[in-house]
């Protein structure tokens, strides 16, 4: 997180942009699909990171803003229903201080005495769905989720099926009209014997359905558009407040969750009230002491001020209620042995370390494997096969390992490896980077799917029709594995004719798209092979300087030979700079000389290269540029652009005679600035350089034909 003191105006606008969409995608991903991506914790930072910024730039504030947002709209194929009174969020404090400065704030609002007593209840946040329940005269009429605050979906006939949740109220004065709000939950136990059900059950175990932790598994069930489904869930609801009401029946939050509970909805045995910090602060203490006992998972406690009269007059902020807070747990810690470190390999060649644990509950979560990142952080744990460690659930999401209780224990550290596990590949680490990657790229079975889906983009040689499906339906048959072998897919012709979802003109029709990129673009081919750091740009800048890929091949082993040659007591930066001089590319340094050694050393990856080379014959590179108003210019595009890529700016750029620069000098001759743009319009700006719009640079474009 950049300390936002720092920031110019226009990056705090740019970043305060990206935040919103960034937080909206997480919402999206939590309260819509049930699958989020990052822990509670890393989404907590996000949201403390653009409250800085909208503090140390109000007038930046977004319309959009994290701030403005409750949950994420409701897009299943349940009904939408509107919520007569919103159901809103809270906000989180993660300290004592944070709490005592909320009550802090009651009093200031309220113009009450600093030691004015403010009465607080005090309840467990329970980690499920939030629900809103609709009474008519003591019946349950509609039951919703709660959507974006606004608009929920409509679940009535799945709460119907709930045992907590009564048909109809009973007890003394029971409103005409009242809403009850609370969580439906999965209890750990029903949690643990619901995936052990769902595994017996499937006929393939390895493909069986099984729910990551118990919030998931809750939201999954409740959200079914088959009733029967729900009722087959153990789900269970606790409530926790009210929303639309014709009538209350006290005038306290404590009185009226007590009388809900007498109208027989279930209420937290642990709801208390207390008028005083030390006291919050005891019970608090409390229920995170009982956390691990209780039968359902919960992150924190949640206080209200008890009063309802203050509860009115301190209303709402934009998105949460100015008299309630959440004070958040930190992750909870549980100790256990790491018996083996596995290494994976993914998609990219990263070489990732897993720790396999004996099986440890951590939150509510049994937790068998954690990450441990790359072999600094080995290093840093000091971590062996046999340790005892300390696990811990950052945000209650992802486990991770926070301390080696052994680490004195005599014996050797872990030999992280310098071959990859899957190709034995070398596996190597770039000055500067943290992780090892495999250099067998195209050979790799690991990568070998991601590469060739890279290979045949719409960036590289763009062949329509080989998308994603189809690519793993070949590599599953055993027909492709390397780049050439999809030049020989049309011996397949007849065993693909008839497969599903193949007829024969869509069988032609892919094999007429593979058979007119015999002749290739040759930076487009050499992009398309995945070599580290060399992208599409760099693809270009290199064949514009050599002209043919037999001549990339000459560079690299004479980048091969030279690295061989090297005095061992030469420094790296002196090395690299041979390396670079070698190359004589403008722009294009030491670290693309390495990837492109590195991956031409490995014998596999040149038996790749050569029958690549085979079956296409790409022509000697030629950039063809048209006279324009900028032949002969430097130019910095900047900023977000709308209509295009910045790659497809930059050929523009060249194809118009022009230099695409990546950083604003003195020999900048024009700046195209989009949205967001930041230190690069500013630099332009106090040199004088002329700064022209997205859609101004379209019109030279067009003018040049």
């Amino acid at each position: 997180m950049t300390d936002p003191m720092q920031m110019t105006e226009a990056e705090a606008a740019n970043r305060l942009m990206r935040l919103a969409r960034e937080v909206a995608r997480h919402n999206r991903l939590y309260h819509d699909q049930d699958a989020p991506e990052i822990s509670d914790a890393d989404y907590d930072a996000l949201i403390r990171e653009n409250n800085a910024l909208e503090a140390r730039f109000p007038h930046l504030v977004r319309a959009d803003s994290p701030n403005a947002q409750v949950g994420a709209a409701a897009t299943s194929a349940l009904g939408k229903v509107p919520h007569a009174v919103r159901m809103m969020s809270l906000d989180n404090g993660f300290s004592d201080e944070d709490i005592a400065e909320f009550i802090a704030r009651v009093r200031r609002f309220l113009a009450l005495p600093e030691d004015a007593p403010v009465a607080l209840t005090a309840e467990p946040k329970i980690d499920g769905l939030s629900c809103s329940l609709r009474y008519e005269k003591g019946e349950l009429v509609l039951a919703a989720t709660r959507g974006d605050g606004t608009t929920g979906e409509d679940v009535t006939a799945n709460v119907r099926t709930i045992a907590d949740i009564p048909e109809k109220l009973t007890g003394p004065d029971i409103p005409d009209l009242f809403e009850v709000r609370g969580e439906v939950y999965m209890a750990k136990a029903d949690f643990v014997a619901l995936n052990q059900r769902l595994l017996a059950e499937a006929d393939d175990p390895e493909k069986a359905r099984q729910f990551a932790n118990p919030r998931n598994a809750a939201a999954g069930s409740l959200r079914q558009k088959d009733a029967a489904v729900t009722a087959s869930r153990p789900l269970r609801f606790l409530a926790h407040g009210w929303g639309a009401h014709s009538a209350l029946p006290a005038d306290t939050q404590l009185a009226v969750m007590q009388a809900i509970a007498g109208w027989g909805l279930p209420v937290s045995d642990m709801l208390a009230c207390v008028d005083s910090l030390d006291a919050l602060i005891a019970h608090y203490r409390a229920i995170e002491a009982a956390r691990a006992d209780l039968p359902f998972d919960i992150d924190g406690v949640v206080y209200k001020v008890d009063r309802l009269d203050w509860q009115q007059r301190l209303g709402f902020v934009a998105k949460a209620p100015r008299w309630a807070i959440a004070h958040k747990f930190p992750a909870e810690r549980a100790q256990t042995t790491l018996e083996a470190i596995d290494i994976q390999v993914g998609r990219t060649g990263k070489l990732t370390p897993v720790g396999r644990l004996t099986p440890v509950t951590v939150g509510g979560v049994v937790v068998s494997n954690v990450t441990l990142h790359n072999a600094d952080e080995i290093a840093r744990l000091g971590v062996r096969p046999g340790d005892r460690i300390v696990v811990q659930r950052a945000g209650d999401v992802i486990p991770q390992v926070i301390d080696n209780l052994t680490r004195d224990e005599p014996r050797d550290p872990f030999d992280f490896p310098t071959h990859c596990p899957v190709c034995q590949s070398e596996a190597v680490r770039e000055e500067g980077e943290v992780d090892y990657r495999c250099t067998g790229g195209l050979i790799c079975p690991a990568q070998r799917f991601e590469r060739l889906r890279h290979f045949v983009s719409r960036a590289a040689l763009d062949i329509e029709g080989l998308g994603e499906k189809t690519i793993q339906e070949f590599l599953d048959l055993g027909w492709i594995a390397e780049p050439a072998d999809i030049f020989r897919l049309k011996a397949r012709r007849d065993e693909l004719i008839g497969r599903e979802g193949w007829k024969e003109k869509s069988v032609d029709n892919l094999l007429a798209a593979i058979e007119a990129k015999r002749q290739p673009d040759a930076a487009r081919l050499l992009f398309g092979l995945g070599i580290r750091h060399v992208g599409a740009v760099t693809a270009r800048d290199l064949l514009k300087r050599y002209t043919s890929l037999p001549a990339i091949r000459t560079l690299a082993d004479a980048i091969i030979a030279l690295r061989a040659a090297a005095d061992p007591e030469e420094t790296q930066a002196k090395r690299d700079k041979a390396i670079a001089e070698t190359i004589g590319v403008e722009n294009v340094g030491a670290a693309v000389g390495h990837a492109l050694a590195d991956f031409f050393h490995e014998p596999h990856n040149q038996a790749v290269w050569d029958d690549l080379l085979s079956q296409v014959s790409p022509p000697d590179y030629v950039v063809e540029t048209t006279a324009s108003a900028v032949t002969g210019k430097t130019i910095v595009f900047t900023g977000k652009l709308e209509t295009m890529s910045r790659d497809e700016a930059k050929a523009q750029a060249e194809r118009l005679g022009a230099k695409a620069a990546g950083s604003v000098s003195a020999k900048t001759d024009l700046v195209v600035a989009g949205p967001g743009a930041g230190s690069k319009l500013k630099q332009a700006t106090a040199l004088g350089i002329d700064v022209i719009t997205e859609e101004a640079w379209a019109e030279i474009v067009r003018a040049a034909g």
